[in-house]
């Protein structure tokens, strides 16, 4: 009998010592004993980028799925439960499936080292491959160039959403540098959708496609997206979309959506599509208002909302994000890693909330502790500070200290995800984020 998902995959954290060495060699090693799915895909949309993959790839998958496609996307991190990262032919992976393709990923790897990440992203490419589809959209998963999602010679579409500061310690110090990893899935004769980009960040996306033979579709050149008068706006070669605002909140959403249509306009969907894409799209964790279930009773009677960012571009975007909503004290409560840099991520929201709680991310052993997230709040400038044992205790302090007001929980995707299971009674359930 196969063994359990969750028993095969704590196993397979245990191939390699370390859990991030970005490399293919692994990844070419494995898949050839596999019989290289990657080969065997559907047509596939490769989405890079710093902040914006996961909502990009959301709405691409709502717009093509709004035309009747059946769709594959693999997605990472999960949130509450690991099948969350796989959805075969538009659902979640099953269990049974997936324990399956974990083992036989790990009887063709023969015990030889490979990172967590690699090993699993080879199951998801197993598990798509082998089941039919007319679409593959694929999130890479760490910078580009030497993602484990870097393995299809030639996709349809990539897709390149905004690059900034974020896992310098594996990309590179600077924006120049962090672009040219994401440019690394650039391929000869493929297009590429960019969002915008700061001039530094387009230079070397158009030097790596100068270099590779990779038409660009460049916001700014070859498309153009605004929200005016609560209208979507998008136009590009085509022609114009007057669309709706997007289902998802911020002014972030803008671009994000702005890119996933250039990407819908370039594979052919039409107006409809284009539309379902920016009205139906569902991207837990990303500005979601949550509004029942277990956390929501500990903050009774205060307006609650969840984020996952954890850069300082996040910040930015979250910012921007509590500015749009209707007047009300606003607290946060943060807890993030320790590979991120906190003070840059909480800077732009300190005008914006009254009040910090800061608190460990349970079950993290990378977690900041609540008091260097509290320190790191200070430099940026947060006047109102507590520190927190736990989530709960933050949000019913908060609750009977500032009732009616705002919460916003944020910092960190492992967080959220906390979050998310804890809302639910503690399951890692299918059930346990909204898509």
């Amino acid at each position: 009998m196969t063994e359990t998902s969750d028993v095969l995959l704590a196993r397979l954290m245990s191939l390699h010592p370390k859990v991030i060495d970005l490399t293919l060699d692994r990844m070419w090693r494995l898949l050839a004993a596999l019989g290289d799915p990657q080969d065997r895909l559907p047509p596939v949309v490769h989405i890079a980028g710093t902040n914006g993959k996961g909502s990009t790839l959301a709405t691409i998958r709502a717009g093509l799925e709004a035309t009747g496609a059946r769709v594959h996307a693999y997605t990472s991190p999960h949130l509450a439960r690991f099948h969350e990262r796989i959805r075969i032919a538009g659902e979640l992976i099953d269990e049974d499936h997936l324990a399956r393709v974990l083992d036989r990923c790990e009887a063709a790897n023969g015990g030889e080292p490979i990172t967590y990440f690699e090993i699993t992203t080879c199951a998801a490419l197993l598990a798509m491959a082998e089941t039919p589809a007319d679409w593959c959209l694929i999130e890479v998963g760490l910078g580009g160039r030497l993602d484990a999602t870097n393995v299809v010679k030639a996709p349809r579409l990539t897709v390149i959403t905004p690059v900034d500061l974020d896992h310098q310690q594996y990309l590179g110090e600077t924006v120049p540098e962090i672009a040219f990893e994401k440019a690394g899935i650039l391929k000869r004769g493929t297009p590429c959708i960019v969002a915008p980009q700061s001039d530094a960040a387009l230079a070397v996306i158009e030097d790596r496609a100068a270099r590779t033979g990779a038409p660009l579709i460049a916001a700014g050149q070859h498309w153009h997206v605004s929200a005016e008068r609560g209208r979507l706006i998008f136009q590009d070669e085509t022609g114009l979309l007057d669309l709706p605002l997007p289902r998802l909140p911020g002014p972030h959403q803008i671009t994000n959506a702005g890119t996933s249509l250039a990407a819908l306009r370039h594979l052919g969907a039409d107006e409809a599509a284009c539309e379902a894409a920016v009205t139906r799209a569902e991207w837990p964790a990303r500005m979601q208002r949550l509004v029942s279930g277990r956390v929501v009773d500990w903050a009774a009677g205060c307006e609650l909302w969840l984020d996952g960012g954890h850069n300082p571009a996040a910040g930015q975007a979250v910012a921007d994000t509590l500015a749009t909503l209707p007047a009300r004290p606003t607290h946060l409560v943060c807890g993030m890693l320790r590979t991120k840099d906190a003070e840059g991520y909480l800077r732009p929201l300190a005008p914006r909330a009254g009040r910090l709680t800061a608190l460990a991310i349970p079950g993290e052993t990378a977690t900041l502790s609540a008091g260097e997230t509290a320190e790191a709040g200070r430099r940026a400038g947060f006047k109102r500070i507590v520190e927190s044992p736990s989530l709960e205790a933050a949000l019913r302090d908060l609750a009977a200290a500032e009732p009616g007001s705002r919460i916003l929980i944020c910092g960190s995707l492992y967080l959220a995800g906390h979050v998310l299971r804890e809302n639910v009674g503690g399951r890692a359930g299918a059930d346990a984020t909204p898509c």
